[in-house]
């Protein structure tokens, strides 16, 4: 059972864990504007279980927020942190990991817009020598086409020793595309899809050399600030998060093994690929933003939205990611992966209705994969719903 609020609040009821005995937090829904006729109320019940599985799988806590044309909807399950067992909130904030790529495309689809930046001109035209084939284009770098090795498969071949390798190493730029260059490139420039964080490494670099400002003062001149993202920061090579957080949990690779916490790191390792600090609401926020056409020309944004296949059901633009869910609908945004947290963080096309989904652990497949059903649950309703031309029932949320 899931206890949720509509309005100001009709108390629905009221659940408790059973694993770490601790509260399920209640998801609430706050009354706003009537959810978009196009698709169904998101499946609230849906997305608790969701919540609740991934906790079950062995993440201390998870959480989750709808924004949807102005009603809100939020779920949570466990802990934020083990030692006092606070429980996790939806607002807490969180290493965002790999959505933080999209907040790089974005900066530099914005210096595309300023004439400062040319998407198929070589990355080489910018940064003289910096990689060893001049057909490498700044589109293939953003859209994961460049052949770039990653270097963190070997960084991170095992998961504990390898971050407690790099916890509080800072590294530079040119450090990481060196260890990446040690390696033979996956494939020919512009032949094909290959996930690297190597490419935004590369992002970070063009990004700094055409403002010649850092990263973070580009991200919040650029996008935290215009868009009002209080909870956002970019603190490389600092390891804290400010405020509220939830602590991160990295799950060792030899079964039973005891949770490591990995809250605490520079995320050097990562930079402008990974290292972003954020809230639900804020990347709700965000990608909403994007999508409704806010952050960069209606040009610039079609570039981003030209998508290379990945498998059925997903594609990559530049710094954007599109699923196609079993219900039909497509979402935008982008998953995150950083030592103690996972991230999905997905809008429909237009913004309208986004979705932030949070598990504090990482290198757990079955919380990963589990996690992606939440957004089942929150773009195509409860099973039956659109065909009984319903919108859902009670209301609450996710994370």
């Amino acid at each position: 059972m899931v206890s949720a609020t509509v309005g100001r609040g009709a108390v629905l009821g009221a659940v408790v864990l059973s694993l770490l005995a601790v509260p399920a937090r209640a998801a609430t829904a706050e009354a706003g504007t009537p959810v978009a006729a196009a698709l169904p109320a998101p499946d609230t019940a849906g997305l608790a279980a969701v919540l609740r599985t991934a906790v079950n799988q062995g993440a201390p806590g998870a959480l989750a927020r709808i924004d949807d044309r102005g009603r809100t909807y939020r779920s949570t399950q466990g802990v934020a942190d083990r030692v006092t067992g606070r429980a996790i909130a939806a607002d807490d904030r969180f290493r965002v990991g790999s959505v933080t790529k999209t907040f790089s495309a974005v900066v530099l689809l914005q210096l595309v817009d300023e004439r400062k930046l040319t998407l198929d001109a070589p990355v080489n035209r910018y940064l003289p020598g910096l990689l060893p084939d001049d057909r490498i284009t700044v589109r293939q770098v953003l859209g994961h086409r460049s052949g770039l090795y990653d270097y963190t498969n070997d960084m991170f071949a095992e998961s504990v020793s390898g971050f407690e390798a790099v916890r509080k190493k800072v590294y530079t730029y040119r450090q990481l595309v060196a260890l990446s260059l040690k390696k033979p490139r996956t494939n020919a420039p512009g032949a094909a899809y290959a996930y690297s964080n190597t490419n935004f490494v590369v992002a970070g670099l063009l990004i700094e050399k055409l403002t010649g400002h850092s990263v973070r003062t580009e991200y919040e001149k650029r996008v935290f600030e215009p868009l009002g993202l209080r909870d956002t920061f970019y603190v490389h090579p600092d390891t804290t998060i400010p405020g509220r957080y939830a602590r991160g949990y990295l799950t060792p690779d030899t079964a039973g093994g005891k949770l490591v916490d990995a809250t605490a790191q520079t995320v050097s390792w990562a930079q402008s690929a990974g290292a972003i600090i954020s809230s639900a609401r804020d990347l709700n926020t965000f990608y909403s933003a994007l999508l409704g056409g806010r952050l960069m020309s209606a040009a610039r944004l079609a570039e981003m939205e030209r998508f290379t296949p990945v498998n059925s059901t997903t594609a990559y633009g530049l710094g954007l990611r599109r699923r196609d869910l079993s219900c039909g609908v497509s979402v935008y945004g982008h998953t995150g992966a950083v030592q103690g947290y996972y991230t999905y963080a997905f809008a429909t096309k237009d913004g309208s209705r986004s979705i932030t989904a949070v598990a504090d652990t990482s290198n757990n497949g079955k919380v990963l994969d589990t996690l992606a059903g939440t957004l089942n649950a929150a773009f195509c309703g409860a099973p039956g719903a659109a065909a009984a031309g319903k919108h859902g029932g009670a209301v609450a949320d996710e994370g």
